[in-house]
């Protein structure tokens, strides 16, 4: 690539003023990637404790509807979960960690009261009630869960490309520029010590024809005065 470059102080200027640039922005970067990296890891954290919290509320809830179904039958069950009348609704915005917009998820009508839930009170059990309370528990998990995940993904999408990003600049864009900036210099160092050279050249050249141009001058004088002298 150097050698498709025309070594010239202009072309040294713009190199130089690129690599300047370039410096910035992979310092620049490599601060955004060390803060989304701090930062995947604080959700990574918070997915970790979600996914424990969700495999607990999943096996309560089944236990409970199991239970349920033991005791009062599938009908009844059946009947109890049909009888919903007010589904659960969910709202979706977005928030901005350090330039990566991830979705916040919020819920509304997830957990009821007894009166809520739309079958009668009279005609079921509490383990019918106790199955309801944990699968409306479980559903804030998995809908918690839905939003850390996403998160996580999309920061680490983020991580990735901002890391490749880095890596360009560092190991392609500016050892390139930095290659192309010492070749110039070279090539200016070669041309000024040939101009040098040359300089050096015509002055002994100069020197050559003036020293040239006094002794014909002074053997002029002389055979002008030995004429002088012979008349």
């Amino acid at each position: 690539m150097a050698k498709d470059v025309k070594p010239t102080r202009k072309n040294l200027m713009a190199i130089e003023d690129r690599i300047e640039l370039s410096e910035r922005g992979h310092d620049t970067l490599e601060k955004k990637r060390d803060g989304l990296i701090m930062e995947f890891m604080d959700i990574l954290d918070q997915a970790q404790d979600v996914r424990s919290d969700l495999n607990e509320n999943y096996d309560d809830a089944q236990r409970k509807i199991n239970m349920a179904r033991a005791m009062e039958g599938d009908v009844a069950v059946r009947g109890a979960a049909a009888a919903l009348k007010e589904h659960p609704e969910l709202t979706t915005e977005s928030k901005n960690i350090m330039g990566v917009v991830v979705p916040q998820i919020e819920s509304s009508k997830v957990k009821k009261s007894l009166d809520e839930r739309g079958y009668g009170v009279l005609g079921t059990s509490a383990r019918i009630d106790e199955a309801a309370e944990a699968y409306e528990e479980l559903l804030e998990t998995i809908i918690l869960a839905a939003e850390v995940e996403t998160a996580m993904k999309k920061m680490l999408d983020e991580i990735e490309t901002t890391k490749r990003r880095v890596n360009a600049l560092e190991f392609k864009l500016l050892p390139e520029l930095k290659e192309n900036q010492e070749y110039i210099e070279q090539k200016l160092e070669e041309q000024e010590r040939e101009e040098i050279f040359r300089m050096k050249k015509i002055k002994a050249k100069k020197e050559e024809e003036e020293k040239a141009e006094r002794e014909a001058a002074e053997q002029e004088a002389e055979d002008a005065e030995a004429v002088t002298a012979d008349d």
